[in-house]
């Protein structure tokens, strides 16, 4: 579709300019251009210029101008000369392409679409009109999986994960920070925690053995009708920060299993220091031995469950009380 978006632009930019004038893309493929011959032809030279993200350079007789909405040039536009006009052609060129790519993007893109809605950038009573617009299932069963960078090299896990998850009709995968990847996934109904899981160990298995990245996974529930995405995503957010506090040694943290530690993870700060105040009255909670915190750790992670606790510690539930 950038191809014939772009070529309006060019063919209109023609006789204003009277110079030859394209867009190339990172690969270096001629995508436009006011010379229709051109289209399609390469240039490892440019390819490489583009891949060091080098924002204006000169190759065989054109200036080329870099631009994109991702982090790294997606594009580049070429014009014909070396001089300081083309320069300033190219400049204007890329600014307007540019400006049109991410309008068209916000209008027609998919995975913006469900960006939009999970962080709430979208009106409630737009999101079915935009869904038919896009011809999107809004109906279909789907999870959202939020992906934290605890330690990172130079591979992009971003890259990664959207190779893991290649049906980009199904699948979307976006960046919310630097550190956050979204994966927003299409499943069957009626699938059970532990599958989504395995799912979510393969994306930590892949990125820690292959790639030396070091994850962890927040899995919101399932939901059915993409109103209720925001609500998926918002489970997996406080999966990873419920997490964070009761179980660090987790990679993987499914809002579901979180149990009675959701609950205390969402009670006031002010109200959980009177509450330990009470309870411990003649010392504070680190006097207690490693023993005995172990023993509370191992009970809060049961859900409060007695019997549970007693088996996991293999002591007697008598001995416990």
């Amino acid at each position: 579709m950038s191809n014939r978006l772009f070529q309006g632009v060019v063919h209109q930019m023609r006789d204003a300019i009277d110079r030859v004038v394209g867009v190339v893309d990172e690969t270096s493929a001629v995508l436009s251009c006011s010379e229709l011959s051109k289209i399609g032809e390469t240039n490892d030279f440019v390819a490489f210029s583009i891949s060091e993200a080098k924002e204006t350079f000169v190759c065989e007789g054109y200036t080329y101008k870099t631009f994109g909405t991702k982090l790294k040039p997606e594009f580049a536009v070429f014009v014909e000369g070396t001089d300081e006009a083309a320069e300033k052609y190219a400049g204007l060129l890329a600014v307007s392409l540019a400006k049109i790519k991410q309008y068209y993007d916000e209008k027609y893109d998919r995975n913006n679409f469900i960006k939009n809605v999970i962080l709430d950038n979208i009106l409630p009573g737009d999101i079915y009109v935009k869904a038919r617009e896009l011809h999107f299932n809004a109906e279909a069963t789907r999870v959202a999986l939020l992906i934290r960078i605890m330690s990172a090299n130079d591979i992009s896990a971003f890259d990664v994960i959207q190779n893991l998850f290649p049906d980009k009709q199904k699948d979307f995968v976006f960046t919310i920070n630097e550190t956050d990847l979204v994966l927003i996934k299409e499943i069957k109904p009626g699938i059970e925690v532990k599958d989504l899981e395995k799912l979510a160990r393969s994306i930590v298995d892949t990125l820690g053995s292959e790639f030396y990245t070091r994850v962890v996974v927040g899995i919101g529930t399932t939901v059915t009708g993409i109103k209720e995405l925001a609500r998926s995503f918002k489970e997996a957010q406080v999966a990873l920060e419920v997490g964070k506090v009761f179980d660090t040694e987790r990679t993987i943290v499914p809002y579901e299993s979180l149990g009675i530690a959701r609950l205390i993870y969402q009670l006031p700060t002010t109200l959980c220091e009177g509450f330990l105040k009470e309870v411990f009255k003649k010392g504070s909670i680190d006097s207690l031995d490693h023993e005995t915190l172990f023993t509370i750790q191992k009970f809060f992670e049961n859900n409060l469950n007695v019997s549970e606790t007693s088996r996991k510690l293999f002591v007697h539930r008598n001995t416990l009380v």
